[in-house]
């Protein structure tokens, strides 16, 4: 049956209407006028409802305010009194109680960051006065090192490491003697197993500066870990023999150590150095047995955050243990009916993430992300959301509280902000509907397009994220590693870490041969995934550090994009972007050691290098950090023998220089050095009494000032940056007692 009339003829309701064909009779008429622009009203009320959705997430900045605090500590070139630390906590204290007594939201925020801000600040301090330790003095010349092996550190540019807790240390005073000293072997020196009493000759100096100003400082790391000396064998370890017995907390860490090198050479020995080498570095945190070709190709990759254990390691060990409890509880009707489930697998991932950390020998790394992994599964205990930012602002806030130290560590930064915007990726994600009665094999196709869909999305913010760190920090961008990551990520989230901690798990029991294989087939293909992503063109860049106002700037930006709610985080996006758009300033003509044993120079983008064999850790580190390729011809530009090098008519930087300590040069040597250069560089304390450089600098100055960068502003005229100036007065940058204000 119908009405006989057309639908345009009906009003909205469905209801026969008057027959018009004509303009609609309830219809706006169209209007072509211009809208009102927003008044200064209208935006003000915008800014207040942004503003207000954000009621919620304050409290995800308190986390930021406390790391401010900490880094602004950090950020002083003058140590402040003790007093300061405990006026701040008082203070901070102070101002949470206050935060009770006000009304107004937007009050109780501000007093709470500003506590957090004062706290971050004061709980630095007291961390430093709790780990302060004696350092060992310079040019102390050769010293008898009488101890106990605590760890196999992983080797340096040198070669093997022990970190040994010093009984004594030549005839200093025990009040001088560091708590923990790093030793590199010979080579081919026996490594003797942690908990050994060992003796040893070796030169001891205090934690190296910085390799050039401004560059990151080493020797704050070593402060906190409280190694407060490093030296070089200069004879193979020997046994200590000594009836006394080490601190009952030493010899608790030293057996640990102990179980992790045993684990650490039968993995070796069970699937050889090529391919154990990297599984005991993700098990144990040995790298002992790294190749360095293969630590070369995963750092060119991409790839070097594989090997150490951090955020990466711990989630998928937990997950691996939360997935298997909870489907051996599914599995079996009669407990699944009776018990949660859930939370009785949220222990077992504890469980896993606790025995992780203390296999891995607990490095601050794996330390930060067993707290991370701990909140997570901490809050599933509790009923509330694993994977939120509210979680990672509590874990955020338990590392800063523990380790204020690591706001200035990389692994941190770099961990945090991935990890950020991963969790504000999830939140944004929208995940697809699932359909009903679809057959497996459209299912599966789904699932397999979702899950590369979401891979790609995650490993392309994580590298976002991430980026503007490892360029400040590295001066290195991985143009395949978004590729490669890619390709690695399912072999080591579902193969490689799940078959090397079911071996681990399995090999008190005898069992674990089996697991270890699988994971082997997995690591040689992670290595073939990095050898060809090393060997393609460009596979790797050199980007120069910005100014040091430029990762503080980006690493806000970031937390802007991921902690605000609304159109306004776009706000954060040019901030972020900081490292790459900043201009950098023009790099230094040369480079000079902190002991004056080095010296670079620059010849347009290549560094020169007066000694490849010397120092050629902290000269390439040096030409990275201005854009530099290391590796310039020396013979083109300066005449060298096996003491000085002097500058030729070809030179663009006339510089010369003589590294010798004790033998005197060539007779007319020194002169000659003179007479062909602006600056002389002379090692040792014996500055010539005439000199016709117009700067000379020796052994005194870089006692002072440590590394030194050369600006050329005219012929003869020469401004000179020093390391030490930039790092300050601080408790690690003394070298020697400890307590000297």
């Amino acid at each position: 049956m119908t009405t006989g009339r057309s639908d345009i003829e009906l009003d909205g309701s469905g209801d026969v209407g008057a027959a018009t064909i004509g303009p609609l009779v309830d219809g706006a008429r169209l209007s072509t006028r211009i809208r009102r622009a927003p008044s200064v009203g209208d935006a003000v009320r915008w800014l207040a409802d942004q503003a207000a959705a954000q009621s919620d997430r304050w409290t995800l900045w308190t986390p930021v305010a406390l790391g401010g605090g900490a880094a602004l500590y950090f950020t002083l070139l003058r140590e402040p009194q003790a007093l300061v630390a405990y006026s701040g906590l008082a203070l901070a204290a102070l101002l949470l109680l206050a935060s009770t007594r006000v009304g107004l939201r937007v009050g109780v925020a501000a007093l709470v960051l500003l506590a957090c801000l004062v706290g971050g600040f004061s709980l630095a301090k007291v961390r430093t006065e709790r780990v302060w330790a004696p350092v060992a003095p310079a040019a102390a010349g050769p010293q008898r090192i009488e101890g106990w092996v605590v760890d196999v550190a992983n080797p340096g540019e040198g070669g093997q490491r022990l970190l040994i807790a010093p009984a004594r240390v030549g005839d200093w005073a025990a009040r001088q003697t560091p708590i923990r000293v790093r030793v590199t072997l010979r080579p081919g020196a026996p490594i003797p197993a942690p908990g050994s009493p060992v003796s040893v000759l070796a030169i001891v100096n205090p934690p190296p500066p910085p390799a050039s100003p401004g560059a990151y400082d080493f020797a704050r790391d070593a402060f906190f870990e409280s190694v407060g000396g490093v030296g070089f064998a200069l004879t193979p370890p020997a046994t200590w023999q000594t009836a006394s017995m080490p601190p009952w907390r030493l010899a608790w860490r030293m057996r640990i150590n102990q179980i992790r090198w045993e684990l650490t050479r039968r993995i070796v020995d069970q699937l050889g150095p090529s391919v154990g080498g990297l599984a005991a570095a993700m098990i144990t945190g040995h790298e002992a047995f790294v190749p360095r070709d293969q630590e070369e190709n995963l750092r060119v990759a991409g790839l070097a955050h594989i090997v150490s254990i951090s955020g990466l390691h711990m989630a998928i060990v937990g997950g691996f243990a939360f997935a298997g409890a909870r489907l051996l509880i599914a599995a079996w009707p009669w407990l699944a009916l009776r018990v949660p489930g859930k939370k009785l697998a949220a222990a077992a991932g504890l469980l896993a993430v606790g025995g992780y950390l203390v296999i891995s020998g607990g490095p601050p790394p794996a330390e930060r992300a067993a707290i991370t992994a701990a909140a997570a599964f901490g809050a599933i205990l509790v009923d509330r959301q694993a994977i939120s930012l509210h979680a990672l602002a509590l874990a955020a806030m338990g590392i800063l509280i523990v380790q204020p130290e690591a706001v200035t560590e990389p692994g941190f930064q770099m961990s945090f902000a991935a990890t950020c915007a991963l969790v504000a990726l999830a939140e944004a994600w929208k995940p697809p509907p699932r359909e009903i009665s679809v057959p497996w094999p459209i299912r599966l196709i789904q699932g397999a397009g979702v899950w590369t869909l979401a891979s790609l999305a995650a490993s392309f913010v994580a590298g976002l994220a991430t980026g503007p760190f490892a360029m400040q920090h590295f001066n290195r961008v991985a143009t395949w590693g978004l590729l490669a990551n890619l390709a690695v990520a399912p072999i080591s989230s579902f193969v490689m870490m799940p078959g090397l901690a079911l071996g681990a798990a399995l090999t008190p029991l005898g069992l674990g041969e089996g697991p270890f294989a699988v994971a082997g087939y997995a690591i040689q293909l992670m290595n073939r995934i990095a050898a060809l992503a090393a060997a393609a063109p460009n596979a790797q860049l050199v980007v120069p550090s910005g100014p040091a106002w430029v990762l503080p700037t980006a690493f806000l930006g970031i937390l802007w994009l991921c902690l605000w709610k609304g159109p306004l985080r776009w706000l954060g996006a040019p901030f972020a972007l900081a490292v790459l758009l900043a201009p950098r300033s023009p790099a230094p003509d040369a480079w000079i050691s902190n002991d004056g044993a080095a010296v670079a120079v620059r010849a347009e983008r290549t560094a020169v290098l007066m000694r490849p064999d010397v120092k050629l850790f902290g000269a390439e580190f040096w030409a990275r950090r201005r854009g530099l390729a290391p590796g310039g011809d020396r013979a083109d530009a300066y005449d060298c023998d096996a003491w000085s090098c002097a500058a030729t008519p070809g030179s663009r930087v006339p510089i010369a220089a003589a590294w010798n300590v004790r033998r005197p040069l060539k007779p007319g040597r020194l002169a000659a050095l003179c007479a062909s250069a602006e600056v002389v560089v002379i090692r040792n304390d014996q500055r010539p009494a005439t000199c016709g450089a117009a700067l000379v600098l020796s052994g005194a100055d870089f006692r002072r000032g440590g590394a030194a960068e050369l600006y050329r502003l005219a012929p003869g005229r020469w401004r000179v940056v020093w390391a030490q100036d930039l790092r300050g007065h601080r408790p690690w940058t003394w070298g020697h007692d400890p307590r000297r204000r």
